[in-house]
């Protein structure tokens, strides 16, 4: 965040005058950042000492009656260590930008503390005066492109909550989306139908408080066993009935394997080779939705405002159109502008430490829970 006083006229005239001066420092140090995708290689980049800046910036900007103060201070409301750039005229006038460093509890690890201090008055340094300190990464990785998230082929025989598992809904609202979930169960009339449902909403479901989350647990399995009983029933039909190639019956011929099936357990080697087409992907638009991701903080440093960002990565490549609105997250838009100039997404996220997927499943959870509840939301709009 970026602040002055209230007029800058004569610090951006010096400032200006500085920056003709300065140079971008030379890149004696280099770094290897590990990917934390299989398919992805590690990343090396050169980049200029901190120490190595502030000789080239004070000299130019002392010179120019401009002086820089870096200080840090904690935000109560975030819980961050914030670091304040500022570079002073003799004029009085003043230019200074925020920084977040890390979490206040990182004061416990001196040596953390210290490298994401030294990296931030680094970046905000650089940033301010207009130059560059590291050598240009925003371009994307094109020799391995990561996989596309395709749907599964057959439901998994249970909806266990996964290891890491989001945080739990209050109880009444938890009760209202497993009414939710049950109904949209009871709806599905195919094994594929189920198929979409499990992968779509495992991560609703895991946000249930526990009696809730048995519950849609009982419901997918009775479900799975009459489809799958279902299809196995129109298999032993008469076999002087036409089959139509399109019908539902010729895509879901094939029972359903449990998820963990393989050559190890004794599988069926016909019903492991079982070919299911997969159906078009769905992508849902919400203008609600959006809205209220939107209204909710920044992901990364949690200011506000911010924008509804897509994840890309969430569904295969579509020309010219969005994944579904169901997997966003807020950024304000520093960080939304940084993320579209890193170009790989996935690895961005990664450097971060966060899973936009989890946030993105718990904001399409609380959205349907209001939606369900009476808000002005609309249902979402099927698209393809």
């Amino acid at each position: 965040m970026h602040s002055s006083s209230d007029t800058i006229g004569k610090i951006a005239a010096a400032l200006a005058l500085a920056q003709k001066q300065l140079q971008n420092p030379e890149k004696t140090l280099s770094a290897i950042i590990p990917s934390p995708f299989p398919r992805e290689g590690v990343r090396s980049f050169r980049y200029a000492s901190l120490a190595s800046g502030l000789e080239i910036i004070r000299k130019a900007l002392g010179e120019h009656e401009i002086a820089i103060i870096q200080r840090t201070a904690t935000d109560q409301e975030t819980g961050l260590i914030q670091l304040n750039t500022v570079l002073a005229h003799a004029s009085g006038e003043w230019i200074a930008s925020d920084w977040p460093v890390c979490p206040a509890s990182e004061v416990a690890s001196p040596h953390k503390l210290g490298a994401a201090l030294t990296y931030a008055r680094r970046y905000a340094l650089f940033t301010i005066v207009g130059i560059a300190g590291e050598d240009d990464l925003d371009a994307p990785e094109l020799s391995a492109p990561p996989a596309p998230i395709s749907p599964p082929s057959a439901p998994p025989r249970s909806l266990a909550r996964t290891a890491k598992s989001a945080t739990l809904l209050p109880a009444d609202r938890s009760r209202a989306l497993c009414e939710r979930l049950s109904t949209e169960l009871a709806s599905l009339a195919t094994v594929e139908d189920l198929t979409l449902w499990a992968l779509r909403r495992l991560p609703a479901k895991n946000i249930l408080q526990g009696p809730d989350a048995e519950a849609i647990n009982a419901a997918y399995q009775a479900k799975l066993d009459t489809l799958q009983a279902a299809v196995g029933s129109d298999q032993l039909g008469s076999p002087t009935e036409p089959q139509d190639s399109d019908s539902q019956t010729s895509i879901t011929a094939a029972p359903a394997p449990p998820l963990n099936d393989g050559a190890s357990n004794g599988t069926d080697t016909k019903t492991s080779k079982a070919v299911i087409p997969l159906p078009k992907t769905l992508r849902r638009r919400n203008k609600q939705h959006l809205t209220f991701v939107a209204s909710h903080p920044c992901l990364v440093c949690k200011r506000t405002p911010c924008d509804a960002h897509h994840l890309k990565f969430a569904q295969p490549r579509a020309l010219g159109r969005k994944v579904s609105d169901e997997f966003t997250v807020p950024l304000c838009r520093e960080h939304h502008n940084a993320l579209h100039r890193y170009g790989d997404e996935r690895a961005w996220w990664g450097n971060l430490g966060l899973t936009p997927m989890e946030a993105a499943a718990e904001f399409w959870a609380a959205s349907q829970v209001l939606s369900a509840d009476g808000a002005t939301a609309k249902p979402a709009r099927k698209v393809g």
